[in-house]
């Protein structure tokens, strides 16, 4: 079950990694070509906040799983 536990998250993470990529380009290119269209702060913001999910249950799963091997 606990391997099951952690293929979820690191699932997820990368989902999460994949959304908000997608996200902060887009804003980038906007902030780059249409400065007055684009939120890039909203986007730093989301960023910010995926890291902080990331390190709190990416980082152990990576960590515990390489501990294993």
């Amino acid at each position: 079950m606990k391997t099951t536990a952690k293929k979820l998250y690191a699932y997820a993470n990368h989902i999460l990694i994949s959304l908000v990529s997608a996200v902060f380009g887009y804003n980038l290119y906007q902030a780059i070509v249409h400065p007055d269209h684009s939120n890039i702060g909203l986007s730093l913001i989301l960023v910010v906040l995926t890291y902080i999910m990331l390190r709190k249950y990416g980082y152990q799963s990576i960590k515990k799983e390489q501990k294993d091997i």
